[in-house]
């Protein structure tokens, strides 16, 4: 299975410790070597980079790493490819426009037959690879645009629409996920095949820290955080990325991140 990674600020920051061992887990230290991606998003915008190949051999994500990027939210995803070639059309995070905003889309599991299974229609938006994660990406944003037709939804609205799509996309098979609307990060956590093989819960863990100006320059988690004011970084990862005290979601929980905390948890629905 592919693992993700999500990152959600007060104030931009870096982000590169993190990503550099998720990289190590995509081919390194992990099997997942069929390609990685990473979106940095910014006001209603996203600076999206893909590449088919293996995250720990690529040069081009040394490259990215060294530009020292800082963003208020990110979400990266490195691949175990389960269905569809190992090719750009099927590496991950997703991108489309909604409402006039990039929303970003990454998914670990497998959710067989979504492709033709009438609760998930695609229609306005559709698939430009053949893999499930991202015919479900397309089909939770066929479940969104009503709501984004003249004006941004509120955070309840858009949680209640993201919390019935988990729900119906549990049904079909493992369905961790991380979607941003450039506003807030909706994390969903289900199950996972873990070290042993073994699919089960958790699917995903989160880990929150606040930092001072005192603590100039310090790191957490991965995060470099600047001096020049109090910060605020809220992590989820499919597996810990740091020896800290990172807390796992519950099966079928939905946690949105926004600046940094997390703003709202959602229990799962039957």
């Amino acid at each position: 299975m592919c693992e993700l990674l999500g990152m959600s600020a007060r104030f931009p920051t870096n982000i590169r410790l993190s990503v550099d061992e998720l990289a190590r887990h995509g081919g390194a230290t992990g099997p997942h070597r069929d390609g990685w991606g990473i979106a940095f998003l910014h006001d209603r915008d996203a600076l999206v980079v893909r590449e088919p190949a293996a995250a720990s051999e690529s040069r081009w994500l040394v490259s990215l790493q060294e530009q020292r990027m800082r963003s208020g939210m990110v979400i990266a995803h490195v691949r175990k490819a389960t269905q569809g070639e190992r090719r750009l059309s099927n590496t991950q995070p997703f991108a489309r426009e909604l409402g006039g905003r990039m929303h970003v889309f990454a998914h670990n599991g497998m959710v067989a037959g979504i492709e033709a299974d009438p609760a998930f229609p695609a229609r306005r938006f559709r698939p430009v690879g053949d893999t499930d994660s991202e015919h479900a990406f397309c089909a939770l944003l066929e479940r969104l645009a009503p709501m984004w037709e003249s004006s941004v939804p509120s955070a309840a609205d858009r949680l209640r629409v993201i919390t019935e799509f988990a729900r119906d996309l549990r049904r079909l098979g493992p369905a961790n996920f991380l979607y941003s609307d450039t506003d807030a990060i909706f994390a969903h956590g289900h199950e996972r095949r873990d070290a042993s093989g073994q699919i089960r819960p958790p699917g995903l863990h989160v880990l929150c820290r606040h930092c001072s100006p005192a603590e100039d320059g310090a790191v957490i988690a991965g995060v470099t955080l600047p001096h020049e004011a109090e910060q605020d970084v809220a992590l989820v990862a499919s597996v810990p990325l740091s020896a800290e005290p990172w807390m796992p979601v519950a099966m079928g929980e939905i946690v949105m991140l926004r600046e940094g905390r997390v703003a709202a948890r959602q229990p799962p629905r039957s």
